[in-house]
C-alpha cells in the first residue's frame, strides 16, 4: 500500500542518513584528536584507566627530577670522600716518612698541616642544593625514588642513603687533668709548676668526671717543646684507661731528650706523672690540656709526628682514618649505583605506561582513514537515497490523472 501520509522509505533512508552522519562525526573527531577515546563519554571505563595512568605518569616523571636531585648530590659526596682519602693517603706517605730518625719532622708537619686544611675545605664545600653528605650534619638523606600502588592506594617510597661525618672537627677543653678545667694555671690543684731552675711537680691525669674517648689528645709544653699523646680505642676499653694514657705522656715527654727533667709514673697513684728538674736551667712556662675531638677525621687534628712517639702514634691513627674515608667513598659509590639504576628504570617505566596508555584511548589513523572514505561514499549513497525516497509520493499523481 502506498501512502502519502507515511513514507517508510523515507524514513529508512533518513535514519540511515543520521546513522552515518554520528559515525562520520566520530571519525573525524578521531582523526582531528588522533585518540579513540577523547572522553568519558566515548568509554567511560577505559577513560577513567587512561586518566589514572596519566597521573601516575605525571608522578613518575617528578619521581625522575628527584633521583636526579639526588644523584648529583650523591655524586658531590662521593667526589669529597675519594679526594680526602687521596689526602690521607699522601698524608700516610708522610707520616711514614717521619719514622725515619734522620729527617726534618718540623716541614713535614708543615706539609701535614696543609693537606688537614686542604681536606677541611673539600669537606666544607661538598655540597649540592644545599646539602652535605660529609660533614656530619645529615644521619641519613632520603630520595623519591618511586609510587607503589596496591589495593586503590598509592604510597611513595625512598631510597635511603647515610650520611658520612669526615669533619677534622674541634678541639675543646676537657677536664681530665685533676684540679684543672683542661688547661694548667695558678688555681689548679694538680700543682704542676717547674719553672725554677730546680723543683718537682706532679700532675695527675683523671677522666672521672669527662671520659675519654679515642681522638682526645693530651698535650704537656715544657721548656719549649711540645708532647703529646693521642688517646686510643684500645686506652678507652681497658680497665685503667688514666694509668695507659700517662704512660704514653710520659714516654712522649721522654722522646723530648730535655737535659736534666725526669719523668716517673707512680703505679701507686693512678694516673699520676711525677716531674722532677735537677738542670741548672730553669725550665719555660708549662702547660697541659686535654683536647675533647669532635668530627669522623678528629683524630686528625692530634696527628703532631714532630717526634718519634708522635709520629708512631700518628702511623697508627691515619690507618683507622683512611679506612672511614674508604668505607663513605664506598658507601656513597653503592647509593649513586642504586639511584642512577632506579632513575633508568623509572624512565623505562614511565616509556611503557604512555604506550599502554596510547593502546587504550589513541586512535588508528589507518583504519579511521579507511572508515573515513567508506563513510564518506556511505553519505552520498544515503543522499541519493533518500532524494529517490521523497520523490516516491509524487509517482501517485499519475492515478488521478
Amino acid at each position: 500500500m502506498s501512502s502519502i501520509l507515511t513514507n517508510n522509505s523515507a524514513m529508512v533512508a533518513l535514519q540511515t542518513m543520521k546513522s552515518i552522519s554520528t559515525n562520520l562525526s566520530q571519525t573525524t573527531a578521531e582523526i582531528s584528536t588522533g585518540k579513540r577515546v577523547a572522553s568519558a563519554k566515548d568509554n567511560a571505563a577505559v577513560w577513567a584507566i587512561s586518566k589514572v595512568m596519566e597521573a601516575d605518569v605525571q608522578g613518575f616523571q617528578g619521581i625522575s627530577d628527584s633521583l636526579s636531585l639526588g644523584s648529583s648530590t650523591i655524586a658531590v659526596a662521593r667526589q669529597a670522600a675519594e679526594t680526602v682519602t687521596s689526602y690521607l693517603t699522601q698524608m700516610k706517605a708522610k707520616i711514614v716518612s717521619a719514622q725515619e730518625s734522620n729527617v726534618d719532622r718540623t716541614k713535614i708537619q708543615s706539609d701535614i698541616v696543609a693537606l688537614k686544611n686542604q681536606i677541611s675545605s673539600v669537606v666544607s664545600a661538598a655540597q649540592f642544593n644545599g646539602l652535605n653528605l660529609v660533614d656530619g650534619s645529615q644521619s641519613t638523606v632520603n630520595v623519591l625514588s618511586s609510587l607503589d600502588r596496591s589495593g586503590g592506594s598509592v604510597t611513595a617510597s625512598s631510597i635511603s642513603v647515610a650520611g658520612q661525618d669526615l669533619s677534622i672537627g674541634a678541639y675543646t677543653a676537657k677536664g681530665v687533668l685533676a684540679g684543672s678545667d683542661g688547661v694548667s694555671n695558678a688555681a689548679d690543684t694538680a700543682g704542676f709548676a717547674i719553672d725554677a731552675s730546680t723543683g718537682t711537680g706532679t700532675i695527675v691525669i683523671d677522666d672521672s668526671s669527662a671520659a675519654f674517648a679515642a681522638g682526645d689528645s693530651v698535650s704537656i709544653a715544657i721548656g719549649g717543646k711540645t708532647a703529646s699523646y693521642t688517646v686510643t680505642a684500645d686506652d678507652v676499653a681497658s680497665t685503667s684507661p688514666s694509668d695507659l694514657v700517662a704512660i704514653g705522656l710520659k714516654k712522649s715527654i721522654e722522646s723530648l731528650n730535655i737535659s736534666g727533667l725526669t719523668v716517673d709514673y707512680d703505679s701507686s697513684a693512678p694516673g699520676t706523672l711525677a716531674f722532677s728538674n735537677t738542670c741548672s736551667n730553669a725550665l719555660s712556662d708549662t702547660a697541659q690540656f686535654n683536647n675533647a675531638v669532635t668530627g669522623g677525621l678528629g683524630a686528625l687534628s692530634g696527628i703532631a709526628p714532630t717526634t718519634a712517639a708522635g709520629a708512631t702514634a700518628a702511623l697508627g691513627n691515619i690507618e683507622s682514618m683512611m679506612q672511614t674515608a674508604i668505607n663513605a667513598s664506598a658507601s656513597f659509590g653503592s647509593a649513586q649505583s642504586r639511584v642512577d639504576t632506579q632513575k633508568d628504570f623509572v624512565g623505562k617505566l614511565v616509556d611503557s605506561m604512555k604506550s599502554g596508555i596510547g593502546s587504550l584511548v589513541d586512535a588508528n589513523m589507518e583504519e579511521a582513514s579507511a572508515r573515513l572514505q567508506a563513510l564518506q561514499v556511505q553519505q552520498q549513497l544515503s543522499t541519493q537515497a533518500l532524494s529517490i525516497a521523497n520523490q516516491q509520493p509524487q509517482a501517485l499523481l499519475s492515478l488521478f490523472r
